[in-house]
């Protein structure tokens, strides 16, 4: 049998290894993103009437990500060293999308957006009210990131071929990529 005294609480048995990779993890979700929408952009530039959508979604992540690499750099955290390759797998995710229409790259910000929304909720779990600044960051992120996944659906993120299987595939390189980003 476990006693409360087994379980950490919320926010206090966070290490600095546990806040610096959540940093590196987060930068590297922003920058991950940035990227997906470069991709998405270069394949439908103005020309779908989706690319201006996009075009301010991708503003928000670069905020995001300008605000992740301030904090990397204040706080010494070592980025990832899997920067080229989410930098290349994140363009050519976006190209990929926009290149099987524009519904399909709404189904791809839906479904990065909706693993987002669950990895940050556990992230602000975790803080509690360990690290004010890191905890604010996430909250502020974590509300456009939930704007942008409910955009996508309601410009017809479901009505992408295989959306579910688009979605749950998606949604487990997301997983993925989070995971390894922890270590890496």
């Amino acid at each position: 049998m476990t006693t409360p005294q087994d379980f950490p609480r919320p926010g206090k048995s966070l290490s600095e290894a546990d806040r610096a990779a959540m940093v590196r993890v987060d930068q590297a979700g922003e920058f991950g993103a940035v990227r997906i929408y470069a991709g998405q952009l270069a394949v439908m530039g103005d020309r779908h009437p989706y690319g201006r959508l996009i075009a301010g979604m991708a503003a928000q992540e670069e905020r995001h990500r300008a605000t992740f690499d301030a904090m990397i750099a204040r706080r010494g955290v070592r980025p990832t060293a899997l920067a080229p390759i989410w930098s290349a797998a994140g363009f050519t995710l976006g190209a990929v999308t926009a290149a099987m229409g524009p519904k399909a790259a709404m189904a791809c910000t839906a479904a990065i957006e909706t693993e987002i929304d669950r990895h940050y909720a556990e992230q602000l779990a975790q803080l509690g009210d360990s690290d004010t600044e890191l905890s604010a960051a996430i909250m502020d992120f974590q509300a456009e990131e939930v704007e942008h996944r409910d955009a996508a659906l309601a410009h017809g993120a479901e009505q992408a071929p295989a959306y579910p299987l688009l979605s749950g595939v998606i949604r487990l390189g997301c997983r993925a990529a989070i995971a390894l980003t922890k270590r890496l």
